[in-house]
């Protein structure tokens, strides 16, 4: 699988994923009151922004065919 995700791209996901991951298990804990159902959202939403942004590929982009990476298509990234 080529990368697909850009480095801004990658930064904007991390920080996103962990934002979500954190309100997800802050609402586990009952810190901040959320139904179970939106808890369960943003832990699967955290979960793939961080993991699209750990292995630089995503498969929606790839669907829609957008690269925000720079590098270029015949070379190694």
């Amino acid at each position: 699988m080529d990368q697909n995700v850009g480095i801004t791209d990658k930064r904007v996901r991390t920080a996103l994923g962990a934002v979500s991951g954190i309100v997800s298990l802050a609402s586990l804990a009952g810190v901040v009151p959320l139904p179970g159902i939106a808890s369960l959202a943003l832990g699967i939403a955290a979960l793939i922004m961080l993991g699209t942004a750990a292995t630089g590929f995503c498969g929606l982009y790839a669907l829609l065919g957008v690269d925000t990476c720079p590098a270029s298509t015949g070379g190694s990234r």
